[in-house]
């Protein structure tokens, strides 16, 4: 097959691209699966200062709603995909989750726009899970933010991932939706379009390029310096707009020519892979910001395109099963601190603006002890501690601290977990091996990190870590 088809049916970790009808400026995804996330009064405070005019959220998230009141900007909630069942099969369910999460919100002065109904649910690795709670859970959700009163203000609408359609001739003009899920699909868009609402989905370029070493790198990038694809004379040089455009080919053939598109998350992660570093991401996500200011859309469709970049922050507890980079999105590091250059055209200087206030442990860190022998037979079962309950997405061949000794892949595994435990001195007491430091051991690329002090606005989320903490802590005991 041609690349480009190739492009279109190997994005199945990618989410689907939307439209966003009657707001412009960029957009971003405000995920909150770390270990010490920021008060959410200091990311509100930074999405303002960096101009972010909207906020896309997976769920209700209370603390997040509550900072965002006032705030002026605008934000979509989500119902996550273990949510579906439940609203499709109770309408009561439905009216209490949007009082609760829409309504209230709403009535404290969150300017709250859109709900996203599950997220990427007909993603074929879910082998159907979500086929037939998905619009249900779409209808009762619809009619209980018109029971509400909201039904003019807020609109619903169903993120989708990039594998729902396809293109039959390899290029955008053969686009349609997937065979298998079409009538799904006309179904659940039929719905949307008919309330006024927009088709969102993701975009990834830099799957399709994890995926297949032989993908062709330019066409991933913005600067033109790609071999053309060309669909009837229309010709493409990056796989953003092959893939809006087949998108867009999709819902006219279906008769859905005017539909709103909004891209709900696009972006390139800085770390965990050899394509996964701050140049390659600084290159995607600057060329997409330049790609479209001055709104010439695509080729289908010109026009702004309105999206929402993937994502803010990096979070250090996400799942890493699709791959090591996937803890490593944001356009800031997790203590809110830039990675690279980047211009969003929305601030005077042109620059991204940091977080403010933000509070950090001391400047110290648990490394190997310099008496230690790398054949102590505990060291392997303690690294393999660590890492289960830190985070060694940064160590590997190509990621920032690929280059490190067996020492230096030891000491960043200790200190992860000794950052993540809020360097309590039980987490660095592996048995004769460690040792703290306040001599900085970061080189080069790698930043052996000091955590920030927690937030304790999640109680679910720290009980969590030390229930899952204490498990592994008694199977490392016996092990050792």
């Amino acid at each position: 097959m041609g690349f480009f088809r190739f492009c279109l049916m190997s994005l199945v970790l990618i989410p689907f691209l939307c439209w966003i009808e009657s707001v412009n400026g960029i957009g971003a995804n405000w995920g909150t699966q770390s270990s010490h996330p920021l008060p959410p009064g200091t990311v509100v405070k930074m999405l303002k200062d960096n101009g972010i005019q909207k906020v896309k959220l997976f769920d209700a998230d209370y603390g997040a709603l509550k900072a965002l009141g006032k705030s002026g900007i605008q934000v979509m909630v989500g119902i996550p995909n273990d949510m579906l069942a439940t609203m499709a099969s109770s309408m009561k369910a439905a009216e209490k989750w949007v009082s609760k999460n829409v309504s209230d919100h709403i009535n404290n002065n969150v300017d709250i726009r859109y709900v996203a109904v599950g997220n990427e649910p007909f993603l074929a690795t879910y082998n159907g899970t979500f086929l037939r709670t998905t619009f249900p859970a779409l209808q009762n959700i619809q009619a209980a933010l018109i029971k509400a009163g909201l039904g003019s203000k807020v609109k619903v609408t169903v993120p989708q991932n990039a594998d729902v359609y396809e293109s039959s001739s390899g290029v955008p003009s053969g686009g349609d939706f997937r065979a298998d899920i079409h009538d799904f699909m006309i179904q659940i868009t039929k719905f949307l379009n008919d309330n006024g609402s927009p088709f969102t989905v993701n975009i990834y370029p830099f799957i399709s390029l994890y995926i297949e070493s032989s993908f062709p790198v330019e066409y991933a990038f913005f600067d033109g310096n790609a071999t053309p694809v060309n669909d009837g004379g229309t010709t493409y040089t990056n796989m953003f707009d092959a893939n809006y455009d087949t998108l867009v080919w999709a819902l006219q053939k279906n008769g859905f020519t005017n539909m709103g598109i909004i891209i709900g998350e696009i972006g390139w992660p800085s770390d965990g892979d050899r394509n996964a570093n701050n140049k390659y991401a600084q290159r995607f996500m600057q060329g997409f910001m330049t790609h479209i200011s001055g709104n010439r859309g695509t080729p289908m469709r010109t026009g702004p395109i309105d999206a929402y970049m993937f994502s803010l922050i990096d979070e250090d507890d996400k799942s890493i099963q699709p791959g090591n980079f996937e803890r490593h999105w944001g356009v800031f590091y997790y203590d809110g601190q830039p990675k690279y250059s980047l211009n969003l055209g929305t601030t005077n200087s042109g620059a991204l603006i940091p977080a403010t206030g933000v509070k950090y442990l001391q400047k110290k860190w648990c490394v190997m002890k310099d008496s230690a022998k790398l054949d102590d037979p505990s060291i392997a079962q303690s690294v393999s501690y660590a890492c289960a309950l830190g985070d060694c997405t940064s160590l590997g061949y190509g990621t920032s601290c690929g280059d490190l000794d067996a020492k230096g892949n030891i000491s960043y595994a200790f200190n992860s977990y000794y950052q993540k435990n809020d360097q309590a001195d039980e987490a660095c007491k592996f048995p004769n091996v460690s040792t703290v430091t306040k001599e900085d051991p970061s080189t080069g690329t790698c930043r052996f990190v000091v955590m920030i002090e927690p937030y304790f606005g999640g109680a679910d989320r720290l009980m969590g870590r030390f229930v899952g903490g204490v498990v592994l802590f008694l199977v490392w005991v016996l092990l050792v």
